[in-house]
């Protein structure tokens, strides 16, 4: 069972190579990082919220996440500038890995009705972004002790220039994209 880095080095770059007429290993797009993003909208008037989404973020992620907090005050969504709305986490390196390995062979399969991720979900800088709208997904997540289900933003920075060498990037890594 080798892991994804072992497969990015031995079959992925060389297959980029081929297809896009690499001249250097260097110009072959590598996963750069991946950011999860947990928006708590209750977050504002409750703080046990908040701290629900940072322990369960932290299970599913490995690392301590970042409490999030507005920007701007906007009246319409009873919202404060500085209120607290929300957590993130950025993975790098190893446990960036980890964490992909898990959202492909066990999340991704575990979500309902699924029919594969949209390639649409490109930003056209070669950068991918995917919405999970149950953290339940996760089997680290604890059913018992979700206060409400809510979902979370998984972003995959590449560094790769376009749309195209990021879709054969990450389709390489086993993302299950729709055909």
């Amino acid at each position: 069972m080798e892991t994804l880095k072992e497969l990015y080095v031995k079959e992925i770059v060389p297959n980029l190579i081929e297809k896009f007429k690499y001249t250097s290993k260097m110009q072959v797009p590598k996963i750069e990082k991946i950011v999860l993003n947990m928006g708590v909208g209750d977050g504002a008037s409750d703080v046990k919220y908040i701290d629900a989404a940072v322990k369960e973020l932290e299970v599913i992620a490995g690392q301590k996440p970042v409490v999030t907090t507005a920007k701007k005050s906007i009246a319409g969504f009873k919202l404060r500038e500085g209120n607290k709305i929300g957590c993130k986490v950025t993975l790098r390196g190893e446990k960036m890995y980890i964490f992909l390995e898990k959202l492909i062979k066990i999340a991704l399969p575990r979500v309902r009705d699924f029919r594969g991720i949209s390639k649409g979900s490109f930003d056209g800088r070669g950068n991918y972004t995917l919405g999970i709208k149950e953290q339940l997904v996760f089997p680290e997540v604890d059913y018992d002790k979700v206060i409400k289900v809510r979902g979370l933003d998984v972003v995959i920075v590449t560094t790769a220039k376009t749309n195209e060498e990021a879709l054969e990037l990450l389709s390489g890594f086993g993302l299950p994209f729709r055909k």
